[in-house]
């Protein structure tokens, strides 16, 4: 599927911001992890929870983001 430039122009959207919106709304109905949401926007993880935050959209903090976080301290050897 494509998205009508027209449309993206019309509501002031890029493409990354086409994408932020997309994973902002699939994270706020609990279809995205926060890791997959951050991935999706294209942001960094901690930007992504500011992203969140700066809209009032509690953040969901499940097994599969605990899991996720486990393994980055784990490859940056902080635990």
């Amino acid at each position: 599927m494509t998205i009508d430039d027209a449309l993206m122009r019309a509501e002031h959207l890029d493409e990354q911001g086409f994408k932020r919106e997309i994973a902002v709304a699939l994270f706020s109905q609990d279809r995205l992890t926060l890791a997959r949401a951050a991935k999706l926007a294209g942001m960094a993880y901690m930007d992504f929870q500011a992203l969140l935050a700066d809209r009032e959209i509690c953040v969901h903090y499940g097994i599969e983001d605990l899991e996720q976080d486990l393994l980055t301290l784990l490859q940056r050897g902080l635990l």
